[in-house]
Parts: structure tokens; sequence; C-alpha cells
């Protein structure tokens, strides 16, 4: 059923309490690097002020073990988003202690609270009802905003909404569009429907390639688990990544696949993993024993550039190789550009598909990046989220 979003209830005198994915990387001077999460909550936060309402962000940060850790507060992504808001934003030094409920009580029309990081407490990770009642008695309307957590079902998560009672249980804005491209558009693609998925382990991917096989006319396979499939059909690997554990799986795979599989057809290796060691091209399954396979070659990146280019919705998920290291990004980046001059709706699957398309600086020439890369990789699966299903649907 679709769910009710923050634009389909009256906020006006509201306060929300809106979960969103301020997990952002940091350097060891704990300056924020990539801002880009915070920007995508912004739409929500903003419908929220205009609709007359007021704002209770809560998020995690990092790994923080139940209890506080400065390295890990939420104060500097306050700070910076108080700088794209262009206006105050207050702090809280707890989550649902003395702090977050004093301040939480007096928030004002107009006004943002930034909770500090809901894993510093205990009673997340265990979904405590306590821990979540005090949140839930913040404010008058829940909205989770936070895909890239939307597939764990933490306190802030599931709990709360169930402490939250009949108040009413929205998405955001960013949830209600990962939903939108990597459900909906899933369920009823417009074709040719091709789906691109690199990485390292068939294993971390065998759901997907399930699932999409299903739904797919052709599932175009790079990274190093091609050669997985390599070894299951008695080709040669060299040094490369595989997992000779499941190479019985990799050729169910390619029996249940058929055409619709596609591998590659000639692969870009090197003596050491470097960028100025011994390189050399070969067919696929041919690599000598020395080397090890570190990128698609070129053949294969024109043919599948080829068959992107044919297509009506393309999902990309997994890089072709070893993308953040030239010259072993050339199949990456004809894969991103291929997706970018196409005129199909274009899906990036999150994590490393998403920092190569930012990479490339082709983020403005695809239809949707995801924020989530093991939410979006689970949806990608089919699977349905507990966290999502908990909020109220449209009448």
């Amino acid at each position: 059923m679709p769910k009710r979003s923050i634009r389909d209830i009256d906020l006006s005198g509201k306060k929300v309490l809106v979960r969103v994915d301020f997990n952002v990387p940091q350097n060891d001077q704990g300056t924020i690097t990539d801002d880009r999460r915070i920007e995508m909550a912004l739409p929500t936060i903003r419908t929220i002020m205009d609709g007359g309402g007021c704002a209770v962000l809560m998020s995690h940060l990092g790994r923080p073990d139940g209890a506080p850790d400065p390295k890990y507060s939420l104060r500097p992504v306050a700070t910076r988003l108080a700088e794209l808001m262009l206006g105050s934003v207050q702090f809280a030094t707890d989550t649902v202690g003395p702090d977050a409920v004093a301040k939480a009580r007096a928030l004002k029309v107009g006004e943002i609270l930034v909770l500090e990081n809901v894993r510093f407490n205990a009673g997340e990770k265990k979904g405590d009802p306590e821990y979540a009642q005090i949140l839930a008695d913040m404010a008058d309307v829940y909205c989770n905003d936070a895909f890239g957590t939307c597939h764990r079902k933490d306190g802030s998560m599931y709990a709360v909404p169930i402490a939250m009672g009949s108040k009413p249980k929205v998405v955001g804005l960013l949830v209600q569009k990962e939903i939108k491209y990597l459900s909906d558009v899933i369920r009823s693609p417009e074709r040719p429907f091709v789906a691109i998925l690199g990485g390292a382990k068939v294993s971390d991917k065998i759901n997907v390639i399930g699932n999409l096989l299903a739904v797919c006319d052709k599932v175009l396979i790079g990274g190093a688990m091609a050669y997985t499939f390599s070894l299951a059909q008695g080709g040669g690997v060299g040094k490369s990544l595989v997992e000779a554990d499941k190479v019985e799986l990799a050729k169910k795979l390619l029996d249940d696949g058929g055409a619709k599989l596609v591998l590659p057809s000639d692969t870009h290796c090197a003596k050491e993993f470097n960028a100025t060691s011994e390189r050399v091209i070969v067919s696929a399954g041919e690599i000598p024993d020395d080397f090890q396979g570190l990128d698609i070659g070129p053949k294969t990146a024109e043919s599948y550039a080829a068959i992107i280019g044919s297509a009506k919705t393309v999902i990309w998920n997994g890089p072709m190789g070893v993308f953040e290291m030239p010259p072993f990004d050339l199949g990456t980046r004809a894969v991103a550009q291929a997706i970018a001059d196409s005129q199909a709706t274009s899906i990036i699957g999150g994590g490393d598909s998403a920092a190569a398309i930012a990479q490339f600086g082709f983020e403005d020439k695809v239809t949707h990046v995801s924020t989530g890369g093991g939410a979006s990789l689970e949806m990608l699966e089919g699977k349905t989220f507990a966290a999502v299903d908990i909020l109220d649907d449209l009448p």
C-alpha cells in the first residue's frame, strides 16, 4: 500500500519527530567531508517549516557502543544544518535526557531541534519501549525520512512509531522518492529493463541477481564477482578475487539466467594491485596465473554501453572494477557515461555506485541516486521493511 507522506497531513502548529539519516563522513578533526545526506533531508524539513510546524530531528552517526562518545556527536551536523537552512538550529546534548525533553517541549513553530546521537543510548539498538516512549512523547507526528536505515528495526525506526499510537506516522519526501524508484519503478518498468551489477562478491548480490533476473531483460555482471562466474565456466582467473565456495551457486545462476545474464568478454588485468604494475587485456577466462583482474575490458565496456543505450529503464549497483585507482576506473566510467547519455529512467543503487557517479560528475544526469547502500540492496531483493510497513497507509 502507498504510504501517507509529510505532504498529506496538516502540519499547522504540529511538532514533528523526524528520523533522518545524518550519518555523514567526517575527517580526523571532526569536519564533515560530504554533507549530501544533510542536504537530502532539507525538502522534508522545509515542508514542515512551510506548513507551520516545527521539527525535532533524530539520527545515528557512526557506531558508538550504546554510550556517549564525543567522536560521534551530532553537534557538527547541527551546525552544518543551520548553515544550509540559513537560520538557527538548536542542539540537545542528549537524546531522551532532561536537555532533549526540555528543549523539545519548548520548541515553537518554525524552530528546529537536533537531538544527540540516538546510538548513545543502549535502548536504540534494543528497541526499548521506555526509551521509545520518551521520544514519542516529544511530538504530534512521526516522520521516517531515513532510507539508509529503513531495513533495520532500531528503536527510532520501529519502536518509536509503535509508541506514537494513533498519532500520524508518515514517510518523508526522501523515503517516498526511494520507494518510488527502487520499488514502484522496478515493479512495472518501461522496457527494455537493464540491470548492471558489480562489486566483489556473488554472495553479497545473490538475492538481488535472482530477483532481477525474474524481472529484467538483461543483467550485466562486472566487478570481482565476474571472476567467480568465470571460474564456474572453467575459465582461468589467475590471482583474481574469487569465491571458490560459491562456484556451484554461480553455475545455478548461469543456468537460471540463460541469455539474460551477460558476463564480460574481456578483462583488464595487472600483475600487482597498483596503478603502475605491468598490465594486460585478455579474453575473459584467460587471465594468466600471475595476473589479477581489476576491471572489465574495453570490448565489454563497449558492448555494455550499447545495451544500456537501448534501455528504457536502468538500475546500477556496484562498480565494474577498482574505480578508485586509474586506469582501472575505465570500465566503471564507461558504464556511468552510458547511463548519463541514455534516455532511460536511471536508478543508481547507493554505495560505491553512488560514489562513482559523483566522482565522474554525472549526478545531475541520472534520474535517481539512492542514499541507502544496504537498504537499496534489500529493496532490490524484493524485501519489505517493517519500519515502513508500520507507517500510515494512504486512505
